[in-house]
């Protein structure tokens, strides 16, 4: 009874969904527990791992556990009727203040208990198992003295031991418990004189434990899941991370590989062309404003790239470094879901053409599902083909639902993307 309303309350402040939680994303997630450990323990588990961000889901457990104590006292609404038959009963003042005593006792250590028990579970550690059998055994002997004359009223006191037996005990232990409840519950009404026995009574204990245990599991999965959505928006924040550092390696890289180019040919022209060389010029200036324009685009999150504008790209950056072109199709031969991967596939293959290859010629063939660029360089040394751009370009087409070959081709170099 007790713990359904408290737990209750735990409940809907763990499922409220928000709030980011600073989760490690660690993998393997949180140790497991043995399936009989404590509801209590598994809790603190789950909320110990949810993070100490204040804004988690798993804090907001905590605050609502700090103000359990209501959701506690409400269900001591329960213990009415034995209050009631004590005061109504015929026996001496000073047995029925007795009695009204340990019952107020009674009330009083059950909600001390469970301010206890919140508040381990809140900042930890759980208590052993032989304290908290010593705080049933304290609830059991407070109702002993009420007993006579509260009479088979007093068995109301049994649901809120199961119950809290429940959320603090091992399930192995607290099973005990509830057996040794249910049997007193069907026992004593039958030996004690004037006691009417009511077997609803035992069905009304296994109901109660039964929905303490299901609102601790409750509870323990929310965070769960709250922890889960954590690791999946961690990973989404990595992913981000690597696809903006793909991006920028592969924007800088291609960019800065032709102004390179052009400005040492600039250089080269200055005295035997100068109109030239200031052309060059120009355009080393025109590819840094793109580059810088680039850049702040794909940071934004804006930025994307078309085959026919990189084919267009290739050609200026081969001409400047003196490779000549062979280009066969055109980029409205690619199907259209294939025209971004392959678009990044042309920057970073003619990039390392130009810093590496030492070729002559270079020829890009486009067809409706497949590209390739091959060169006449020298081909690839050790761990060229595992650099940071074809590992960014990899994935790139893995994402795309195509495949990256790459490597060398009869002196040179070849990449080809394809779908499988």
């Amino acid at each position: 009874m007790s713990a359904t309303g408290q737990a209750g309350g735990r409940s809907k402040s763990t499922g409220q969904a928000g709030g980011r939680s600073k989760s490690t994303g660690q993998a393997g997630g949180r140790s497991k527990s043995a399936a009989g450990a404590p509801l209590s323990e598994r809790i603190t588990e789950a909320m110990a791992e949810a993070g100490g961000d204040p804004e988690t889901d798993a804090d907001r457990l905590r605050r609502g556990l700090r103000r359990g104590w209501f959701f506690s006292a409400i269900w001591l609404v329960y213990l009415f009727d034995p209050v009631r038959t004590i005061v109504e009963s015929d026996v001496s003042v000073a047995r029925r203040a007795t009695a009204l005593l340990s019952l107020v006792l009674f009330a009083a250590t059950y909600l001390l208990s469970f301010a206890e028990f919140r508040s381990r579970i809140a900042k930890g550690p759980i208590a052993s198992p032989s304290r908290q059998w010593m705080l049933l055994g304290a609830l059991v002997i407070l109702l002993v003295p009420a007993a006579p004359v509260a009479r088979e009223s007093i068995l109301a006191g049994g649901v809120y031991i199961a119950v809290m037996a429940v959320f603090t005990l091992p399930l192995a232990q607290a099973a005990v418990v509830i057996a040794a409840s249910a049997a007193a519950f069907v026992v004593l009404p039958r030996i004690v004189p004037g006691w009417s026995a009511d077997d609803g009574t035992v069905l009304s204990l296994l109901v109660a434990s039964l929905a303490a245990w299901g609102v601790g599991q409750l509870i323990v999965r929310n965070i769960e899941l709250q922890r889960a959505r954590q690791r999946i928006a961690d990973l989404a924040v990595v992913e981000e991370r690597e696809r903006l550092g793909r991006d920028v390696h592969d924007i800088l890289g291609h960019t800065l590989t032709v102004i390179t180019v052009k400005a040492e040919l600039a250089g080269r022209l200055v005295d035997l062309d100068p109109l030239r060389a200031t052309r060059e010029i120009a355009e080393v200036e025109a590819l840094a404003r793109t580059a810088l324009s680039d850049v702040r685009a794909t940071v934004g999150g804006l930025r994307t790239v078309t085959l026919d504008v990189e084919l267009i790209h290739a050609r200026t950056a081969l001409d400047a470094a003196g490779i000549d072109l062979v280009l066969i199709g055109a980029a409205t031969d690619a199907e259209s879901n294939f025209r971004e991967v392959f678009a990044w596939t042309v920057r970073e293959s003619v990039t390392n053409v130009v810093r590496h290859s030492g070729a002559s010629r270079c020829c890009i063939t486009v067809e409706p599902s497949r590209i390739e660029i091959v060169d006449d360089g020298k081909g690839s040394d050790p761990g060229d083909d595992t650099g940071n751009g074809l590992r960014g370009l990899r994935h790139r087409a893995d994402r795309a639902g195509t495949v990256l070959t790459a490597g060398a081709a009869g002196g040179g170099f070849r990449v080809i993307v394809e779908a499988p």
